[in-house]
């Protein structure tokens, strides 16, 4: 009995990877073509802009807030950084750094809503999500923004010849992810304010400032996923650019394993689960499945990810309530 629970708890664990190795098999015997390299490479490049936007959100995700604006964030940042490419003729390192920065801007935003002014995470996020689209239709006046074609050379570029630049974003993003949850003092922080933020204020935890950097980080990453995107669109932005990207890095980071009630995550669940989503969208295109029903596909990759995040807080709540031993009469009484 023992045996079989140990064997669901650890399956249950590892659902993301259980998932993954499903869902690739499944599509390599529908089309032996989906394991080429240059499919697998072109999933890993696709999946970079969802990966780096996961990223940040499971930052949020930590602290058990959330941010629904980050594809609102992407648009904006593009747009800003996409008209001023074509009124002052600035490079792409420029234009990245000013997308950046427009991110980060719209990330200390939501900080100051959530942290000064008290508004819950998916009140102020889901209004900035309307206010960050609307700044940028009205920026644009609807009309599409074609960068120019120097941007597009930057989501083809090959590192080392061989390395799509996505990719290599991408990378970076992961370890500097990891690096900051896993190695500073500030990720630890973190996962202390996810699992209880009372009691990590009472250790001399600068709760505020702590919730205040993961919405900022958050934007950044945002502007940088949008800015990947568009690079890798052919450097055309309209209106829809980024709409429901929030889902997808919201998915993308429930399935690798970060808790939506705070305090459990990492960087790595997050890059299989961006993979896994991405995997699912691409072998759906390759298995030429109908248009329409592909977005419900998508819907039920979430509702896993959302079904499994509980069966996992369930289990967690029965091993903790285990562990827990009334206290016995002779030690209430004392000696």
């Amino acid at each position: 009995m023992n045996s079989r629970m140990n064997i669901r708890q650890l399956l249950l664990n590892n659902s993301t990877i259980v998932l993954f190795i499903v869902v690739f098999i499944i599509f390599g015997i529908w089309s032996p073509l989906f394991y080429s390299p240059e499919n697998i490479t072109n999933i890993i490049k696709q999946a970079a802009f969802t990966g780096i936007v996961a990223v940040g959100m499971t930052f949020v995700l930590l602290t058990a807030g959330i941010d629904l604006s980050v594809g609102s964030n992407m648009y904006l940042s593009v747009v800003v950084s996409g008209l001023l490419m074509r009124s002052t003729g600035i490079d792409v390192l420029p234009a990245l750094i000013i997308s950046l920065i427009v991110g980060t801007l719209f990330g200390a935003f939501n900080a100051f809503c959530i942290v000064r002014l008290k508004i819950i995470p998916f009140m102020t996020t889901l209004g900035t999500l309307i206010i960050g689209r609307g700044i940028g239709t009205a920026l644009t006046e609807s009309k599409q923004i074609d960068f120019p074609e120097k941007m597009n050379d930057f989501g083809q570029t090959l590192f080392l010849g061989i390395i799509p630049m996505p990719i290599v974003v991408f990378a970076l993003v992961m370890l500097a992810g990891y690096v900051l949850l896993t190695r500073t003092q500030f990720g630890r922080q973190i996962y202390a304010i996810g699992n209880d933020p009372e009691a990590a204020r009472k250790a001399g935890i600068d709760v505020d400032r702590v919730m205040a950097l993961v919405y900022i980080l958050c934007g950044f990453f945002a502007g940088l996923a949008g800015f990947v995107l568009v690079s890798q669109l052919g450097g055309r932005v309209d209106r829809s650019f980024g709409e429901g990207r929030e889902f997808d890095a919201i998915a993308a980071a429930v399935l690798g394993g970060t808790s939506l009630f705070g305090g459990v995550g990492n960087v790595f669940g997050t890059f299989v689960g961006a993979l896994l989503i991405q995997m699912v969208q691409t072998g759906l295109q390759f298995n030429l499945v109908n248009l329409y029903l592909q977005p419900m596909v998508k819907a039920v990759v979430i509702f896993l990810a959302i079904f499994f995040d509980s069966l996992r807080e369930a289990s967690q709540k029965r091993l903790k309530r285990r562990f827990i031993r009334p206290v016995s009469a002779s030690t209430a009484g004392g000696d």
